[in-house]
């Protein structure tokens, strides 16, 4: 008997939902059972023994699970391989989907189905459907209008380039609203400095002052190597069903084009090596740099990442901190004898939990050299390098001599608010030196209009 395509999973999925409809009991399971398919079968009766084995506490929100579960049991399979026991369809259920927060302390929204979604976010389902773009379409259409993002290939410092994934208004204000309510609220781990409210640079480099040794390892790729499956894991451990959590999951990520992605002059092996890794990121269903989103995102799926760090650092007698991609490890001299195990099981980590290190930016910094953290010095305290301090005072000084336009070297749009910015920044590492920043930017004459 040809049966068409994906009758099995058709039947595993209604199965799914005939037990997942009720009481997660045996006898109700096997009741609501021999009604989806019509007359009782004993192979039923062991199939949904095992399920009750398998999921002991009921698993409500788990109904892929479930389905796949049966799909993989042998009776399941010898009764499909049976024409005459080969189960039919006769009556479908829909177990209403459940939402099982993981602290309730932390007070995120009960969203359990799509609707929900919908109307939490004032969209209708349809223009929520095409927002979210779950199969990742809108990015290979050919007029940007249709895209979802706004591309910008940004070069990088180092070199190489980086792609600025700018959500549109509509989706940015959905993903507003989705950091706000729900990822503000769950609390990273403790060793994360980056985009987070009372944490920042300066409280990352204070982390490791004084230290004998400071080790610095950098991350490769860091936001688009979270791909859509760790994100949609993140959702399923807050509590949203699958459903609901495949919707928030692709409200927050993107597949994006790689047409900018050329390999270097005289690539090296590594190098092109890096470079596929990029191109296959950027082609799957990732954080987008550029979402409000991602930021918090990534530091809650890089959560169990700082948990072994920080028990590595721990057992080497050290202190790890991390900010964005920047992973900062500090300590005495017995630390420092160890530095060179650490940054090999460092990378090892990083490897397991889905990253990237890249050696090329690994620095061993002891004390007798400078030891800089995100760009501050740590040797006594957190200080702006005196070159880059020199560098500012200069360009002040010559704004005061022959005018700010003569400096404006770089293009600011509003050169005096970068240059406010500039000083607000070293007064908040050094007040002395900022004061003294401060007063040289008064003497300034700005053109009017």
């Amino acid at each position: 008997m040809t049966r068409p395509a994906g009758f099995r999973r058709i039947v595993a999925e209604s199965l799914a939902a005939a037990f997942l409809d009720g009481a997660w009991s045996m006898p109700e399971m096997f009741e609501r059972g021999t009604a989806a398919i019509g007359r009782p079968a004993r192979w039923l009766r062991a199939v949904a023994g095992r399920m009750r084995a398998a999921f002991p506490v009921v698993p409500a929100d788990r109904l892929r699970e479930v389905s796949d579960a049966i799909e993989r049991d042998p009776a399941f399979d010898k009764a499909l391989r049976n024409p005459r026991e080969a189960p039919r369809i006769r009556r479908y259920f829909c177990p209403a989907p459940a939402m099982a927060p993981a602290r309730p302390e932390w007070g995120i929204p009960s969203l359990p189905t799509t609707g929900d979604i919908a109307s939490w976010l004032n969209q209708d389902l349809a223009h929520l459907a095409w927002l979210a773009d779950a199969r990742g379409l809108a990015c290979h259409k050919r007029d940007a209008r249709l895209h979802h993002y706004v591309y910008q290939w940004m070069p990088k410092r180092t070199g190489g380039v980086r792609l600025l994934e700018a959500p549109k208004p509509t989706l940015k204000a959905i993903q507003r609203r989705i950091l706000r309510d729900i990822l503000d609220r769950v609390p990273a781990h403790d060793a994360a400095h980056g985009f987070r409210s009372g944490r920042s640079v300066l409280s990352h480099a204070r982390a490791h002052v004084g230290r004998s040794v400071v080790l610095h390892m950098d991350l490769e790729d860091f936001f688009i190597s979270i791909p859509a499956g760790r994100v949609y894991g993140l959702f399923r451990t807050l509590g949203y069903p699958e459903e609901a959590a495949r919707v928030l999951t692709c409200l927050c990520t993107s597949c994006a084009p790689t047409d900018g992605l050329e390999p270097p002059h005289r690539p090296t092996f590594s190098a092109l090596t890096a470079l596929y890794r990029t191109r296959q990121r950027y082609r799957t269903r990732h954080l987008p740099q550029g979402a409000p989103t991602s930021p918090s995102l990534a530091n809650l799926c890089a959560y169990r990442l700082d948990v072994r760090l920080a028990a590595a650092a721990r057992h080497s007698g050290g202190t790890y901190t991390r900010y964005a991609d920047d992973l900062v490890f500090s300590g005495d001299e017995a630390f420092g004898r160890t530095t060179s195990r650490l940054a090999i099981r460092v990378a090892a980590i990083a490897l397991d939990e889905g990253f990237h290190v890249q050696h090329r930016k690994t620095r061993i910094m002891r004390h007798a050299q400078r030891q800089v953290v995100t760009g501050l010095v740590v040797n006594e305290a957190p200080a702006i390098a005196r070159r880059e301090y020199d560098r500012i005072r200069a360009i002040l000084y010559n704004c005061a001599r022959r005018g700010p336009d003569s400096q404006n070297v770089d293009g600011h749009a509003d050169f005096r608010a970068h240059l406010e910015g500039t000083v607000a920044w070293v007064r908040h590492v050094q007040p002395a030196r900022g004061a003294k920043l401060e007063a040289a930017l008064r003497r300034i004459h700005w053109p009017e209009g």
